[in-house]
């Protein structure tokens, strides 16, 4: 079951600067609907931030795993959606080989609006949400469930949502998303001797 929800959008505008006709799922609808599934979960606001320095004194009056995201495709247009630790590494090219994809680039931020409806800085892993589609492949880093609480946006820079890992997994399973669990360590950068 993928969710359809939509909302008008006023204030908001693409990479073209143009406005679209409609935001996929909203923070509020993802708010409901993480309560509908009696999803526990701690909200908190905060600037925005677009990056994980930028992120870095946000973060140290939340407790719980930070986490970034990256949203990544390959030559023949396959999309994959990493949600990672923080201290996580990864280098493209071993990572390609670690997913089984072709050269690795980041996605545009029209791709990223087009297929998780979420801007640059805004990427989490509950906008799969918005991939009707299915064309992205979410994977989660294994090392997310050895916290107690992980930190993603809520698809918005200036939310946290604090919640358990395993709380996560089946809150995007009950939504219709099957998630992969994969251990990065394989794709970590070389060390140069």
């Amino acid at each position: 079951m993928t969710m359809t929800m939509t909302m008008v959008a006023p204030a908001t505008t693409d990479a073209s600067g143009e406005q679209p006709a409609e935001v996929p799922l909203s923070p509020a609808q993802l708010l409901e609907l993480l309560d509908e599934k009696k999803c526990a979960y701690t909200l908190h606001h905060h600037v925005a931030v677009f990056t994980v320095n930028e992120a870095q004194q946000v973060e140290a009056a939340i407790p719980g795993a930070h986490c970034r995201n990256l949203f990544l495709r390959d030559h023949k247009g396959r999309m994959a959606l990493l949600c990672l630790r923080n201290e996580t590494r990864v280098d493209l090219k071993r990572l390609s080989l670690l997913l089984n994809m072709g050269r690795l680039s980041f996605g545009s931020p029209d791709r990223l609006w087009q297929h998780l409806g979420v801007r640059p800085g805004s990427v989490c892993p509950y906008a799969i949400l918005n991939d009707r589609d299915e064309m992205v492949e979410i994977y989660l880093d294994a090392s997310l469930f050895e916290a107690d609480t992980v930190n993603f946006h809520p698809l918005e820079n200036t939310m946290t949502l604090n919640t358990r890992p395993h709380d996560l997994k089946q809150f995007l399973e009950q939504t219709g998303r099957m998630t992969h669990i994969l251990d990065f360590t394989p794709a970590a950068p070389q060390e140069v001797a």
